[in-house]
């Protein structure tokens, strides 16, 4: 396999992987708002939101994970020099940022699963968000491979991150207003 090869294949793993990293929060955020409706429905609910998440974290994120870094592994051993460059040390710093977001969904998967709800809905919302804020700082970083500006970059990032916030916030008021609490 040539280099080409194992970037598309890179990035359609990485986007497998994305794929799971911002749609198990959601389930989460579902999951938790379920432990407040009355019985039977909390149960239905809450089993079909546990079988949801599983299948999703076991068969689509974690090997979308492991073959996104094993086809990024293969570039990198292709191209060594890369390890050299700025750009490419903090996107390895940004993808071990994102395997501990991975953990840590691991974690809430499992404390939901023996019925710890740690976090509000709207706590987890907001954890919903952290995916794509790695999602743009890798992207950024890997098509401008520029590090000298990575200041504005982090800048940025953090006013996009406050934007998110906000709108979340604001959403949530929104949700409140019209159900009258």
């Amino acid at each position: 396999m040539t280099y080409l090869h194992f970037k598309a294949l890179h990035i359609i793993f990485v986007v497998s992987w994305f794929a799971g990293l911002f749609y198990m929060p959601r389930l989460f955020v579902y999951h938790t708002e379920a432990n407040d409706k009355p019985s039977p429905e909390r149960e239905i609910l809450l089993a079909q939101f546990t079988k949801m998440e599983k299948l999703l974290f076991n068969a689509i994120m974690t090997p979308a994970c492991w073959l996104a870094l094993l086809c990024g592994t293969a570039m990198l051993y292709i191209t060594p020099a890369w390890l050299d460059q700025g750009w490419m040390k903090l996107k390895l710093v940004f993808v071990l940022g994102l395997l501990a977001y991975h953990s840590i969904t691991r974690k809430i998967l499992l404390e939901l699963r023996q019925g710890k709800f740690r976090f509000s809905s709207f706590q987890l919302r907001l954890f919903n968000e952290v995916a794509t804020i790695f999602l743009f700082s890798i992207v950024f970083l890997v098509v401008l491979k520029n590090t000298v500006d990575w200041l504005w970059g982090v800048l940025g990032l953090l006013a996009f991150a406050v934007v998110i916030m906000t709108a979340v916030r604001i959403v949530k008021r929104m949700r409140e207003k019209k159900a009258g609490v």
